[in-house]
């Protein structure tokens, strides 16, 4: 079965490591604002401060302070890292909302303090203290929270479904959508799924060599964090990797499932219910990650604006 796995991984990597070249995209294109597309799909990176991106991404001069309004409308999605590592205050999240445009969605990590544990069930007060730190001041731009779990956390389904058991389905009033980043390979077993799904939070499909890749859903939305990034092309993905990430985020979104994504069961018929589906590009060359995300939205009808 293992093998199984990991050819079926190789294959899949193989439709995107072969290209022609990569040929960059004409300027001048129609520039529509930032937002969720008309499928529903959301595209984004992880976080807005990195020193690279500055001359890059970011137009020369651009002041600091301005880099969350500027990403914020060159893409439709952010992935907040810093909440893993500290604890932010209401007036935080505010401001964030108020420097972004009206449709832009920010998924936030949970603090580390929650996953980072070897007894989960033990994490409620943590839980609790993440969720009231005031991330309901993002209103409407109050996207998925990730509960990422480090590389040596074995599943353990006692453990696990106290944990589950935890995450509240609100804040404020408004209704949380949970994701579950698992990195350990025993998650890929049909008693993980099961869980997630009875628990109605979603998984992440991780498109990494280092960490499980298996694309079955759990939820009634889709997370993915795209990690191949290529330093070599300016473009972070070629041309044919993003049309077949864009072809499959639309099937996604439009309530099927692809055939071709690594899983650990058969895909299902799909949902007769058209989806949300958020796509980061996190990590591997994260300097082309920009480039890769606004390429990938160019292919739903957005373009960047000029620098």
């Amino acid at each position: 079965m293992k093998e199984l796995r990991e050819g079926r991984q190789a294959a899949w990597w193989s439709i995107f490591c072969h290209d022609d070249g990569w040929r960059h995209h004409r300027r001048g294109s129609v520039l529509k604002p930032s937002g969720v597309t008309r499928t529903g799909i959301r595209v984004g990176i992880g976080g807005w401060t990195y020193v690279p991106w500055r001359g890059n991404f970011y137009p020369a001069g651009l002041p600091h302070s301005k880099e969350l309004g500027y990403a914020s409308r060159q893409l439709s999605a952010i992935e907040v890292n810093g909440t893993y590592y500290g604890t932010f205050k209401p007036p935080t999240f505010a401001k964030w909302r108020m420097e972004t445009p009206d449709d832009f969605v920010f998924s936030l990590k949970a603090n580390r303090f929650a996953t980072n544990r070897r007894e989960l069930a033990g994490a409620g007060e943590s839980i609790t203290r993440f969720v009231d730190s005031g991330i309901s001041e993002l209103g409407d731009k109050l996207g998925p929270i990730v509960w990422q779990f480090m590389p040596t956390k074995v599943f353990d389904a006692q453990d696990f479904e106290a944990f589950l058991a935890l995450l509240p389905r609100d804040v404020d009033g408004r209704k949380l959508r949970h994701v579950l980043d698992v990195r350990h390979p025993s998650f890929m077993s049909e008693a993980y799924l099961k869980l997630a799904r009875k628990y109605r939070c979603g998984t992440v499909f991780c498109d990494s060599i280092d960490y499980p890749s298996f694309a079955d859903l759990t939820a009634d939305f889709v997370y993915a964090r795209l990690m191949r990034s290529d330093a070599k092309l300016t473009s972070g993905y070629a041309p044919k990797a993003l049309d077949r990430w864009a072809e499959i985020a639309r099937s996604w979104a439009e309530g099927s499932e692809p055939q071709d994504l690594p899983r650990v069961a058969l895909p299902g018929k799909g949902s007769a219910t058209s989806r949300d589906v958020f796509l980061f590009f996190i990590n591997g060359a994260k300097e082309r990650a920009p480039a890769a995300a606004m390429g990938l939205l160019q292919r739903f009808g957005f373009a960047a604006p000029p620098p």
